[in-house]
């Protein structure tokens, strides 16, 4: 980007037609896109997010979807959309999430609602939406496994840094962990997710309830939502937030020894997009060895057979 964060945000805000905009302060954490803290005229704030080239004109429009529909339908706070257009996304301003584990006890309530509520006979969604700046494809598929395997773990073996991270050894250990997918995973129906939770998307309303951004929905599995946040370092106070979701939704005891395989679409979603990957790569090669065929036993070099006796 040419010009610094505030001022391309700045200017993007002012061609959207919110003159009011004094000025822009970046924001930290996001991975994707620039955003920052704009401050109007009035005094008050929004959430401010663009791309400097925007992968495709639905981006924000899909994005702002699934704010709605996770507030609408699944009954989570979400920001509010001031404006969502194809080079800017404008929110309300939501808050730091406190550091406490009641915090933590009330998203558990809130996402197990989320993930009760809104089951679904599909799966998928009415169309694409957006993983950073990849696009997730959310065809409507009957069967979950195939669903979880061809649009969500196999869908990344044709992006480049994929490719160039993993070798023919990996993507074949892939492809024998999808044939196997309904003997290492318990069938589950569809429900509304959030899609992309990890930690940093939660985040808190005024009053300390929790609250989501950046989501990347669907109807899939709700263990997926789950695997994203219990694999990606959520802080010490959440530790109380695991053990609640299971009980509030009568999870099977195994359900930790599941998390690899399902937050495999998550590494490779990050190996497809950053450099470096913060060890994705490493962790995927790591989740895929029990799927990689047994070297053949090699003959022992050592042992020579005995030469045969003298015949008389």
């Amino acid at each position: 980007m040419s010009t610094a964060p505030g001022s391309f945000l700045l200017e993007r805000l002012h061609a959207a037609g919110l003159t009011d905009v004094t000025a822009v302060e970046p924001a930290t954490g996001g991975l994707a896109a620039t955003a920052g803290l704009a401050r109007r005229g009035d005094g008050t704030s929004v959430f401010v997010k663009a791309f400097s080239e925007p992968p495709s004109d639905d981006v924000f429009a899909t994005e702002a979807e699934g704010l709605t529909v996770l507030r609408e339908a699944g009954g989570i706070s979400t920001p509010d959309i001031i404006l969502a257009d194809r080079d800017v996304l404008v929110l309300s301003t939501l808050h730091p999430r406190p550091t406490t584990e009641t915090f933590w006890e009330q998203f558990a309530h809130a996402l197990a609602h989320l993930h009760t509520t809104t089951r679904h006979p599909r799966f998928g969604w009415h169309q694409d939406n957006w993983l950073g700046r990849r696009r997730q494809i959310n065809t409507w598929t009957d069967d979950g496994y195939d669903f979880f395997a061809q649009h969500r773990l196999l869908r990344w073996l044709t992006e480049p840094r994929v490719q160039e991270a993993l070798g023919p050894a990996d993507r074949a250990a892939l492809e024998r962990l999808c044939d196997r997918l309904p003997d290492l995973l318990p069938p589950s129906a569809a429900c509304l997710t959030h899609g992309d939770l990890w930690a940093q998307n939660v985040m808190s309303t005024l009053d300390g309830q929790p609250a989501l951004i950046d989501p990347a929905v669907s109807y899939t599995w709700a263990e997926v939502d789950l695997a994203h946040l219990w694999t990606t370092a959520p802080p010490p106070e959440a530790h109380a937030f695991f053990d609640l979701y299971a009980d509030l939704t009568d999870l099977d005891p195994d359900w930790r020894n599941r998390m690899p395989i399902l937050q495999l679409r998550q590494h490779l979603a990050v190996i497809a997009q950053f450099t470096p990957d913060w060890g994705a790569a490493d962790i995927v090669r790591t989740t895929l060895t029990p799927f990689r065929p047994r070297p053949k036993a090699q003959p022992n070099r050592h042992h020579t057979t005995p030469a045969p006796e003298p015949t008389t």
